[in-house]
């Protein structure tokens, strides 16, 4: 079980460690455990589109966030990638923190199916995805932020 909580760890490092969620999503937060992540972040007005509401980039990145890392919580030598990912915007978000969920649903050893929640700060669900991903060949490595 330690082992598994050093990777988790190591995981959630590496994401805060990359330069869109060290500048761009600064403050953005990632809890890993097995085949799950949870992810928060506080909504600015620098994450809307015209009408005043997050964009839905936002929701890609949260939603598509949250189930990576539940597939990754599981692959331990290399970093997966999103092969497809499908989403629903279902509501729009103006302020408080959005949370996102993700749950490994499916794996093959190949092909990873993972599956994500977004809530609001009232915990009305906003968004929903579902992706497949892949195993990639760059190693799980302190080069790449996973120490």
């Amino acid at each position: 079980m330690i082992e598994s909580e050093n990777h988790f760890r190591k995981l959630e490092r590496m994401y805060l460690s990359a330069p869109v969620n060290s500048g761009f999503y600064k403050g953005i937060t990632l809890i890993i455990s097995h085949e799950k992540a949870e992810g928060s972040l506080k909504i600015e007005p620098k994450y809307f589109h015209a009408a005043n509401a997050i964009h839905g980039s936002v929701y890609f990145k949260m939603l598509d966030d949250a189930a990576f890392f539940a597939v990754n919580s599981v692959v331990r030598d290399v970093f997966v990638y999103t092969v497809s990912f499908n989403i629903q915007l279902l509501r729009p978000v103006t302020k408080g923190i959005i949370k996102s969920t993700g749950e490994l649903i499916f794996n093959s050893g190949n092909l990873f199916i993972a599956d994500a929640t977004l809530t609001d700060e009232n915990n009305k669900v906003v968004g929903r995805g579902s992706g497949n991903f892949m195993k990639s060949k760059i190693f799980l490595t302190p080069a790449i932020g996973y120490q």
